[in-house]
């Protein structure tokens, strides 16, 4: 075989390929998580990662979950492709636990890897309709929101949601930016269980969202990560029904990782109302679907189904999420009780709470105190036990006598 190409020629044009590559940082929490393995102080504390854990400090597998998984072992015909909307009996039995009973009907769901996912797809979709489109972002929000919209295309408008000093929701600030939005703008809402703040709304600041969103042409895009880790399943995904009763536009990316215990496989779903375009917008979705990972993996949605198909498993599984969410509910306590600074952490909700921290108190509570959080101050509620509240916040009040923020 022979070519008019050297070796070195084509190496010189191999390599310009990644010629306009800028080395990335490493993922904020990832990173942490590395520092607290390699450290050898035996009362280190991790707040960083953010997977539940229970009160011996391991993140379990849900019974109704090993029965579900043993029952698609002994019963499962096929390992053959799914079509790239998924498996339609988990979204369909998904689906009313979201949105109630029969209010998904004119809802199209496809089944994604993870939250994520479904992210990404309503972001690449919203490029699609709208190229470069705007996304209204409150801060601080989850740290992968921003990239995963701008990788998208799409522009990101942040304003302040949530002030660390107050621990309040700074509402008035998030109503007077969404009423500069415009027109075709989205908006993206956590759900519940706010990640980082856990702080939500209350039902009368729902509604009145809901009044800008009509007001202003927005499609919301709701972000339920965390539903039934809050106060409950139905109560979790109040506000998101208050705003799918009103809008005729809206997308939904939903994670099951969280409230099935189901982080390693990457199990979710995007769900999206279009009244006017319903048909375009499907064939869109799973175009972009086919294109990006062809079809979903299948393990972790059909165990969800197969749970959800069975009432004595559903049950199971009901029990064993309100079981997580009371714990949650208990370290929030625990930790309002042992230092009045930490009241504001009481009545927030889900994994997550953010400390008014500096960078520089961070650092002096992992290096003095083998205290591990994200660089933010966001502390994952669960990554705390009965035994490690108090040397937590002792911890935490000599970093705030020894440093400035």
């Amino acid at each position: 075989m022979s070519s008019t190409h050297t070796a070195p020629a084509r190496a010189a044009a191999a390599g310009v390929l990644f010629d306009g590559l800028l080395p990335q940082p490493p993922d904020a929490v990832l990173a942490v998580s590395k520092m607290f393995r390699e450290d050898p102080r035996p009362a280190k504390i991790d707040v960083g990662v953010g997977v539940y854990r229970d009160a011996n400090g391991h993140t379990p597998v849900f019974a109704a979950m090993k029965a579900a998984e043993a029952r698609l072992l002994e019963t499962q015909e096929t390992k053959a492709y799914l079509g790239p909307e998924g498996d339609f009996g988990y979204l369909e039995r998904l689906s009313p636990i979201i949105f109630g009973r029969g209010a998904a009907a004119d809802l199209f769901g496809v089944q994604t890897p993870g939250g994520t996912g479904a992210l990404r797809l309503a972001a690449e979709l919203a490029h699609a309709g709208r190229p470069g489109a705007r996304v209204w972002l409150g801060a601080p929000s989850w740290p992968i929101h921003a990239p995963i919209f701008a990788e998208a295309g799409l522009e990101v408008i942040s304003f302040r949601h949530f002030d660390p000093q107050t621990q309040a929701l700074t509402f008035d600030e998030t109503l007077a930016a969404l009423k500069g939005a415009q027109a075709g703008d989205v908006v993206l809402l956590h759900g519940c269980c706010h990640n980082p703040s856990g702080a939500d709304p209350d039902l009368d600041q729902w509604r009145a969202l809901t009044e800008v969103i009509l007001e202003r042409g927005l499609t919301p895009l709701i972000d339920l990560a965390y539903q039934g880790l809050g106060v409950g399943l139905d109560e979790d995904a109040a506000g998101l029904r208050l705003v799918l009763e009103a809008v005729d536009n809206a997308m939904v990316a939903y994670s099951c990782d969280k409230n099935f215990g189901l982080y390693r496989e990457r199990t979710g779903a995007l769900f999206v109302r279009a009244r006017a375009h319903a048909e375009v917008v499907r064939t869109n979705i799973l175009k972009i679907a086919r294109c990006a990972w062809s079809m979903p993996p299948d393990h972790g949605a059909a165990a969800v189904r197969v749970i959800l198909e069975d009432e004595a498993l559903t049950a199971l599984w009901r029990g064993e999420l309100e079981g997580q969410r009371a714990r949650l509910q208990a370290v929030r306590e625990m930790l309002a009780d042992a230092d009045p600074r930490f009241e504001p952490i009481r009545s927030q909700r889900g994994m997550f709470s953010m400390l008014a921290l500096s960078a520089a108190q961070v650092e002096a509570l992992r290096r003095d105190h083998a205290v591990y959080m994200t660089g933010n101050g966001r502390i994952n509620i669960a990554g705390l036990r009965a035994e490690t509240i108090g040397p937590f916040a002792a911890a935490y009040d000599a970093v705030l006598r020894d440093t400035k923020a």
